[in-house]
């Protein structure tokens, strides 16, 4: 457009674009029907008196039986589209909101515009009802709230139990190095079980996979470093996080003090499902050779804490952690509300 030129009026510019010698209203009709049809919009005319008059695209569930075109709809709701229109045509204002109804599916949302149909005298004549089913997207909005809910909570349990491993890794560290030190590593085997939770779009974590991750990290992926067997079953988000941690531990513990600190060592879990009446619950046990029987140093503080008290008590089960005859021992028993078989 040339600078100083001015805005064509729409009436000028609907001209251009149709032909006016080709212009056929009951062809536009006829589109303007099928538009609505595509873009799922209902309409409703109604005259003064609110009897109706004509309706467009209007699904069986809303044909209308008794002169209003609001069959599906509780009595509350029809009586809130009859106000709006009578104060549409007592003010001659628009109106515009959301109502639901009992579908087979569940319920099902609407938006409605309530407009006045005024004559040229400003009379109002009639009053038009348009209505769009929005269902789908209320469904996504309530899913998205729902997500937001649990990510939150989820969110605060992780937190919860980052301040824990740090309290309890101050109490126990002699300096801020030591400190440091244990605590990035505990802080990496979360993040280690982290990444298969959300992986998983927050299932959980299966435990074999949970367990090669943790031991893989300290030893370079080195498949004779841990033999598993057994049982593998799908762990839900918070055993994951707990059951990697009891696996951290006992990593560092070993490659400290137990077999994963020679050349060519390796460690055992063994995985199982064992039934008591009607209930399940996963038994695993932890095992591996040491030089010298006695109590060590490192279990005595957060990793025997974390392995006994901290983890058995997150998870509803119990813990054992025994060492003689030069082998260690770890036994965790988890009650199957942490854990599903597939």
């Amino acid at each position: 457009m040339a600078a100083g030129a001015e805005k064509e009026p729409a009436e000028k510019l609907d001209s251009e674009i149709i032909d006016p010698s080709l212009r056929d209203d009951s062809q536009l009709g006829r589109a303007l029907l099928f538009a609505l049809r595509n873009a799922g919009v209902s309409v409703l005319y109604q005259d003064h008196d609110l009897r109706t008059v004509w309706a467009r695209n209007m699904p069986a569930p809303w044909a209308a039986t008794s002169g209003h075109g609001d069959t599906i709809l509780p009595p509350s709701q029809t009586d809130r589209l009859i106000e709006a229109r009578k104060n549409a045509v007592a003010t001659g204002k628009p109106d515009r909101f959301e109502i639901a109804a009992p579908g087979d599916d569940g319920m099902r949302w609407f938006e409605v515009w309530i407009d006045p149909d005024i004559a040229r005298d400003g009379s109002v004549r009639g009053v038009m009802t348009t209505k769009v089913e929005i269902t789908e997207r209320k469904r996504r909005e309530q899913s998205l709230r729902a997500l937001l809910r649990d990510v939150s909570h989820r969110s605060k349990n992780l937190l919860a139990i980052i301040q824990s491993i740090a309290s309890q890794t101050g109490r126990y560290s002699e300096t801020i190095a030591d400190f440091l030190t244990r605590f990035q590593g505990r802080l990496q085997s979360l993040a280690s079980s982290q990444d298969l939770v959300t992986s998983s779009n927050w299932r959980g974590a299966q435990l074999r996979e949970l367990i090669h991750g943790q031991v893989g990290r300290y030893t370079d992926g080195n498949q004779n470093s841990l033999q598993f067997e057994g049982s593998d079953p799908y762990l839900n988000p918070n055993a994951a996080l707990h059951i990697g941690l009891a696996m951290h531990e006992l990593v560092v513990n070993s490659l400290s003090h137990g077999a994963l600190s020679r050349p060519g060592g390796s460690v055992s879990v063994v995985s199982e499902l064992t039934r008591s009446g009607e209930a399940t619950s996963l038994r695993l046990r932890w095992s591996e050779p040491f030089e010298f029987d006695g109590e060590l140093p490192a279990l005595r503080q957060f990793g025997r804490t974390t392995l006994e008290r901290v983890v058995p008590l997150s998870l509803n089960g119990q813990a054992s952690l025994e060492m003689a005859n030069g082998q260690l021992e770890y036994c965790l028993t988890v009650p199957h509300g942490n854990f599903e078989t597939e």
